[in-house]
């Protein structure tokens, strides 16, 4: 028969050895800490044992993680206050030097992002933000990751989210904005006239070397203006006609001269 002594031993072994079982999923990994010294491969994944209170086990996720950077007051290059904001996507690729080098590299890597951000768009103007948005997202992940590696962390990408501009900043590009639209749509009218005058002057010489083509087009004018119902019709003279109507005035005024008043 056993004794209540052994038992218990044996009750307190059982107990012991399930406090120790740890199951870590795909996706983790276990740093351990032994008598304080860190072993030199991280666990996991799977069924792993840790011998407490000899061992310390520290899980480490090597998912992607997003952060989400606070809005920052940003002064651009040509003196325009922003309000910016940008999302980070990071991920863990050495889980010892995670744990070891940085006491909470999330809340490091949100840090330098935000000084990294107030520097890195505090060096261009605003048009520059605003066109070469891609362009700042490289650069400022490249600042960012390069700080973040001696902690294992790898900075997969930096996307600025939202710029935020002030009311009056927003009425000017209003403006801007109309007076280039303005200023295109003068253009097409003015290429539409020199286009039309080009035409004009093309038809004028065609018409000049062949003159029957003016008396066909008057002709075609004559058809059109009798095809709708009208009162009264125009016909244009040519203008050798009326030179020739004035000087016979002309002549005809010289030869009578009106006589004098009474």
């Amino acid at each position: 028969m056993i004794g209540i002594p052994l038992l218990v031993l044996i009750v307190v072994v059982v107990v012991y050895l399930f406090s120790c079982i740890n199951i870590l999923r795909e996706y983790e990994r276990g740093v351990i800490f032994r008598l304080g010294r860190a072993l030199p491969q991280p666990k996991g994944p799977g069924l792993i044992f840790v011998l407490r209170p000899f061992d310390q086990i520290v899980r480490v996720s090597l998912r992607q993680d997003v952060l989400e950077v606070p809005p920052q007051d940003v002064i651009t290059r040509d003196n325009v206050t922003i309000k910016v904001n940008a999302v980070i996507t990071l991920r863990v690729l050495d889980p010892a030097r995670a744990v070891i080098e940085v006491a909470n590299y999330v809340y490091q890597t949100s840090q330098f992002a935000q000084t990294t951000l107030r520097s890195v768009l505090g060096e261009v103007e605003l048009d520059d933000l605003l066109a070469h948005r891609e362009q700042l997202n490289q650069r400022i992940q490249a600042i960012i990751d390069e700080r973040t590696e001696p902690w294992g962390v790898k900075v997969v990408s930096v996307e600025v989210k939202q710029v935020d501009l002030p009311d009056t900043m927003l009425r000017a590009m209003a403006k801007q904005a109309e007076a280039e639209r303005e200023k295109r749509s003068k253009i097409i009218n003015a290429e539409g006239e020199y286009a039309a005058a080009q035409r004009l002057v093309e038809a004028a010489a065609m018409l000049a070397e062949q003159p029957i083509t003016l008396q066909l087009r008057y002709l075609q004018t004559l058809t059109d203006i009798g095809a709708e119902k009208n009162t009264t019709i125009v016909f244009p003279l040519p203008m050798e006609l009326v030179s020739l109507l004035n000087k016979f005035q002309s002549a005809f005024s010289k030869d009578n001269p009106a006589p004098p008043a009474a």
